[in-house]
């Protein structure tokens, strides 16, 4: 899990494929939810793992010699993780060895990204082979996709046309260059809106007047937007909790429209074009750029009353995020939103955040409020505890850039930390850790909640429902066990504590030791769930 998790992180920032060789089935097992994570993210990371020897009496270099190569021979090792990867293959034999590897590795470059999963028994990998050498430049990924000229005009001429546009994307900011083109083209068409629905990078900058933040598929513009354009985005919404207006207009730009791994996904889109969408944003900027009628359009005084109708709506929601960060005068304690607005106080304007907070996340996005491309990573998976070994291969990719990784308490637990930390201090990575301990597994209880708000369950503690974390565990505690003491370990329950800890942490980091700050909250969104923490995003 860790490992994966570490080259995922490491790949998900550079966009340059890592590789993890792990041990036959068990160790492929070993790998869990991480393989979820980085297909669902969309990491290219390539997977080695052995197979038990096929021979039994000596026939080969490399025949069976242990007890464990009957237990450990199954009869599909690929089907433990084929359905989540982008290729899976064997080395059957030495002398393309290199070949295979390219073309796992090409699989798993080319749009849309992710894991590939090759594996070769002991034979093959004691076989004497003749050296050679491959033209690297001949295996390359699938180049980027242009939109159709036809799609470009449709696509473009629809959008300066909308009365109100929105655009959804998830995972565009995977390319630091589309965030760009996100902004020239929302500068262009003024009065569109952009929603991120949280894939897995920061797509648009958090400061912009078109932005609308990030939310899960739940947001009151998608209901009054008469045109969309979904990009590079898995659950543009939830239809049971909020879908468009029928007679919106919907366009689908992907490099997987179709989402091929997905046996129920489908959006009403009137087109869906696969393409890089990086691409698409400059094709769609130019033709609007280069067509007088269309310039004209824009030029006129009704998009700058679009812009400044934009730039009240972002202030009254910046007034609003601030007002949720306010402390709580009535008992010292504090919430989420406070909690993450302090941190952003404390940690450097460039920090690198990779977040794992569930069903906080949307509380935590929108005090972060990123704004430079590549500073904040997301799961994008469901697979829990992504976020220990992610942090760490940020950290191995920039080691300059601080690194901060907000986790929920469950979360924490998932991720294995008795390897991240130890990791973490054996090869230098340090890296802030903040857990949101709000004493128990909410998730489950919004999804209830969702389902039957006024249900048996619903009016019952997390302790009934078997969520409770009660009594909590030492997270810091945990952590600095495993770093062999070498790692700053602290609490935080009211805010007198918070800022102290903070500064301290904080300071760790930057002297090159880890740290770890178990942070109570207490707040409305806080230890049973319910409340903002289920209606927003």
């Amino acid at each position: 899990m860790v490992a994966l998790s570490m080259a995922d992180g490491y790949a998900r920032y550079t966009s340059k494929p890592q590789c993890v060789i792990v041990h036959v089935d068990v160790g492929t097992q070993g790998l869990g939810a991480a393989v979820h994570n980085a297909s669902c993210g969309r990491a290219p990371v390539l997977i080695f793992a052995g197979l038990s020897p096929y021979t039994c009496d000596g026939e080969y270099r490399g025949s069976r010699t242990e007890y464990i190569h009957w237990i450990q021979d199954v009869p599909d090792q690929k089907q433990i993780v084929s359905q989540y990867c982008r290729y899976s293959g064997e080395l059957k034999g030495g002398k393309n060895v290199k070949q295979m590897v390219h073309r796992a590795l090409q699989f798993a470059t080319s749009a849309p990204a992710g894991p590939a999963y090759l594996i070769g028994p002991r034979e093959v990998m004691e076989e004497d082979i003749e050296p050679y050498e491959l033209e690297q430049a001949h295996w390359g990924p699938v180049g980027p996709a242009a939109l159709p000229e036809q799609a470009v005009r449709e696509v473009a001429e629809a959008l300066v046309r909308a009365k109100e546009p929105l655009l959804i994307t998830g995972y565009s900011g995977r390319n630091h260059d589309a965030v760009g083109k996100f902004v020239e083209l929302a500068e262009t068409v003024k009065g569109l809106r952009v929603l991120d629905t949280g894939g897995s990078d920061m797509c648009f900058p958090a400061d912009h007047p078109a932005s609308l933040g990030l939310r899960y598929g739940i947001h009151e513009k998608i209901h009054t937007a008469d045109l969309i354009i979904i990009a590079d985005c898995d659950v543009p919404w939830i239809p049971t909790q909020c879908k468009p207006s029928p007679k919106a207009r919907i366009f689908h730009l992907d490099s997987d429209p179709l989402k091929q791994q997905m046996p129920v996904c489908y959006i009403p889109a009137e087109a869906r074009y696969k393409c890089d969408v990086c691409t698409a944003f400059k094709q769609l900027q130019a033709y609007i750029s280069s067509t007088p009628s269309l310039s004209q359009t824009l030029s006129t005084s009704a998009y700058d009353d679009r812009w400044n109708i934009l730039k009240e709506e972002h202030s009254q929601r910046m007034n609003m995020i601030k007002e949720l960060a306010q402390p709580n005068k009535n008992d010292n304690t504090f919430n989420t939103s406070y909690l993450i607005s302090r941190l952003r106080q404390h940690v450097p304007t460039d920090t690198i955040f990779a977040v794992e907070a569930v069903t906080l996340t949307a509380f935590v996005a929108d005090q972060i409020q990123p704004t430079i491309p590549g500073t904040w990573l997301n799961c994008g998976g469901g697979g829990l505890g992504w976020s220990g070994g992610a942090s760490l291969g940020i950290k191995l990719a920039a080691p300059k850039c601080f690194v901060c990784q907000i986790v929920g308490d469950g979360t924490f637990l998932f991720s294995v930390p008795g390897s991240v930390y130890w990791i973490s201090q054996r090869y230098n990575l340090p890296v802030l850790t903040i857990v949101l301990n709000n004493q128990g597994w909410n998730a489950p209880r919004r999804s209830l909640l969702l389902v039957h708000p006024e249900g048996e369950g619903s009016k019952v503690s997390n302790e009934d429902l078997n969520i409770s974390f009660i009594p909590s565990p030492d997270y810091a505690g945990i952590a600095k066990c495993a770093a062999g003491g070498r790692l700053w370990a602290g609490t935080a329950s009211t805010m007198d504590e918070l800022d102290n800890r903070l500064q301290e942490a904080v300071q760790s980091v930057q002297q090159g030791i880890g740290a770890v700050l178990d942070a109570h909250l207490d707040g409305g969104e806080g230890r049973y769930g319910g409340g903002k923490s289920v209606t927003v995003g």
